[in-house]
């Protein structure tokens, strides 16, 4: 690891208990963040993974507002709320940061990715300044599918030499774009950046050298690939979906 540190960004996450005045209200009492104490990030990739509810949503929202994101998603500088709705995990966290500075990140939320695209649709309907649709390619993001316009975002507005964390990424793109994002993915990565994403995508979760930090009912812990719940049940599927199917769908 020590050759890696100079490139990172994000090194780890502490959860500072002391900050926190009731263990046993969400999302603290969630298995996962029970027993967290700190989290260590891979200078390239790592990724949350679990079932819905599990906490990994809400662990990667509360990194992302611990770092300066809005919490809706979209840059450092976005300012916009539709409904005040993230927890308040990310005041008892600290970051312990790498002596580089990130010079690009960004907060991709699928779920709310819709409000960040009217934002910048805002943004350019003030006087003044340039457009900054310009950035994501020029197109405006309501004018193209969920898909394209998660593409447009990585092809066009992210850099490189930044930190992005991603909630879902995979809401949107087909299998074949996801694998594409895999590829931008790594163009980035090659370009000094740090990714952090919470995904259910058995594809994206494959890339190599990665992290993936499983949620669930005994805890948090870091797997292999292979070991994920993600991999097991899509490998059992496809090696055998008739049979499975049979047995799922018997009266």
């Amino acid at each position: 690891m020590k050759a890696y540190e100079a490139r990172h960004y994000l090194l780890k996450a502490e959860l500072r208990w002391e900050k926190v005045e009731d263990r046993s209200r969400y999302p603290y009492a969630l298995p996962a963040l029970a027993g967290l104490h700190e989290i260590d990030f891979h200078p390239k990739v790592t990724f949350l993974v679990g079932e819905n509810g599990s906490g990994k949503s809400t662990l990667i929202e509360a990194l992302a507002v611990a770092w300066g994101f809005n919490a809706e998603g979209g840059t450092r500088n976005f300012r916009f709320g539709t409904r005040s709705s993230h927890s308040p995990l990310h005041a008892a966290l600290r970051l312990i940061k790498g002596v580089r500075r990130a010079r690009d990140g960004f907060f991709l939320r699928a779920e709310s990715y819709f409000n960040a695209a009217t934002y910048i649709e805002n943004l350019d309907d003030a006087p003044g300044g340039p457009r900054v649709i310009e950035s994501y390619g020029g197109k405006s993001l309501h004018e193209q599918s969920h898909g394209e316009s998660f593409l447009a975002l990585l092809e066009h507005r992210l850099g490189g030499k930044g930190l992005y964390i991603f909630d879902e990424p995979e809401a949107a793109l087909s299998p074949a774009r996801q694998l594409s994002m895999l590829v931008r993915m790594h163009e980035l990565i090659a370009a000094d950046s740090q990714f952090i994403i919470a995904t259910h995508s058995p594809i994206l979760m494959a890339y190599p050298d990665a992290w993936i930090y499983q949620f669930g009912p005994q805890g948090l812990e870091r797997v292999a690939y292979q070991d994920t719940d993600h991999f097991s049940v899509t490998r059992s599927f496809l090696n055998n979906h008739r049979a499975m199917l049979d047995q799922l769908l018997k009266d």
